[in-house]
């Protein structure tokens, strides 16, 4: 049951990241750059709670049904979705707080290279995403 609630919560967390690549940050580059950096502001705020809990459940889930089975697979998709973490306190934070640093007002050509960038950053996270659900997934087929 561990595993499968690991790959629940790492699907969740690629869906919600995906999302943000394919869906959310295209729209807001389309934004001039005074609503773009207002947007993301509470945008990210929200996601980084909801992305940053999955991910940890999600190890957690997947080290546990590691622990269960003794299947290498699930602690290697823990350890992938819970990259996620340094991933993005070494990556992605820094372009967060130069984001957060900027007035609405004075937003413009370096609020926007900005939001380019961390689009791009934020692509990491999807991808990490991703291959821990398919990790997790390939670890539960093989529990059938």
């Amino acid at each position: 049951m561990p595993g499968l609630l690991a790959l629940l919560t790492a699907s969740i967390f690629f869906g919600a990241a995906i999302y943000i690549n394919l869906v959310e940050q295209p729209a807001r580059l389309h934004l001039e750059d005074r609503a773009a950096l207002v947007q993301w502001v509470p945008s990210y705020r929200r996601a980084f709670e909801m992305q940053a809990t999955l991910a940890l459940v999600s190890g957690l889930f997947g080290a546990a049904a590691w622990g269960q089975t003794g299947h290498v697979l699930w602690g290697f998709g823990a350890a992938i979705i819970i990259l996620n973490w340094p991933y993005t306190l070494l990556f992605v934070m820094p372009v967060n707080r130069s984001l957060e640093a900027i007035r609405p007002d004075d937003a413009g050509e370096e609020s926007r290279g900005l939001l380019k960038l961390w689009g791009r950053l934020h692509a990491g996270r999807s991808a990490l995403g991703g291959l821990a659900a398919t990790i997790f997934l390939v670890a539960a087929r093989l529990e059938l």
